[in-house]
């Protein structure tokens, strides 16, 4: 078996579509192991490495997990959007499969609240909102705070002007430009109801139980730059981590 070649898609690109094709037909049913990377790098005539980028991509986009000392399985397909969370990194590859569709660009506020959480000496900070959608279905509102610094950094990307849409995530954008990279996202997770604007923005009724993410992202240096407050409708949302042993 050989994948179709293409002028602009890379081999691991081309694996990626034709194991979702596969999996979305049924052939890797609930607990059904997937090919290991060694078969599939002799079914496809490519490298294990190729292969292993396919899984990546597929592992990011939640139609994959990886159980250790077992293998990979086909998600279960619940209709809802599903992400596997393990890193900044996956994080960072929302993009890869939803689009985030800018509701109020980047401007300067009071905010006590954001400015404390981000250790701000006085309680300016700068705020915008975006609602991200999949298969085009708004699933989240975030409300996102940033310090003055950060806010600098970002002030003409093109991905953060007024109704723009775009497959950028604000970290991925952010990330590159600072001095210090970012290292750590401490995040919270609540039950909220929806206000007036994500019931707006959502098209859910006001009062509707929301999944409230919090998630304050510092650099290698241990310094806030970037506060997050989303609101996800249960309904088009599932959230999954996967804990292991801390071996030390």
């Amino acid at each position: 078996m050989t994948v179709k070649r293409s002028d602009t898609a890379p081999a691991y690109q081309l694996v990626a579509s034709e194991l979702r094709t596969r999996i979305s037909a049924g052939e890797f049913p609930d607990g059904v192991r997937l090919p290991t990377e060694a078969e599939l790098a002799q079914q496809y005539r490519l490298s294990r490495q190729t292969i292993r980028r396919a899984f990546v991509d597929l592992v990011a986009e939640g139609i994959v997990y990886r159980v250790p000392g077992r293998g990979s399985f086909a998600a279960a397909d619940s209709g809802r959007y599903l992400r596997r969370l393990g890193s900044i990194e996956d994080l960072m590859s929302l993009s890869l499969d939803t689009v985030m569709q800018i509701v109020t660009p980047m401007r300067r506020r009071v905010d006590i609240d954001a400015a404390s959480r981000l250790r701000l000496d006085s309680d300016i900070q700068y705020s915008l909102t975006f609602r991200r959608l999949h298969d085009d279905i708004p699933f989240v509102l975030t409300s996102l705070h940033l310090t003055p610094h950060s806010a600098k950094l970002l002030a003409d990307v093109a991905e953060l002007q007024a109704g723009a849409v775009s497959t950028a995530t604000v970290i991925g954008l952010l990330d590159p430009r600072l001095a210090s990279p970012i290292a750590e996202a401490e995040q919270s997770i609540t039950v909220a109801p929806a206000g007036a604007e994500v019931a707006n923005a959502l098209s859910c009724p006001v009062g509707h139980p929301m999944l409230r993410v919090d998630r304050l992202y510092s650099n290698d240096l241990g310094e806030p730059v970037e506060l997050s407050i989303s609101h996800f409708l249960p309904e088009h949302y599932t959230y999954r981590v996967t804990l292991g042993r801390d071996n030390r």
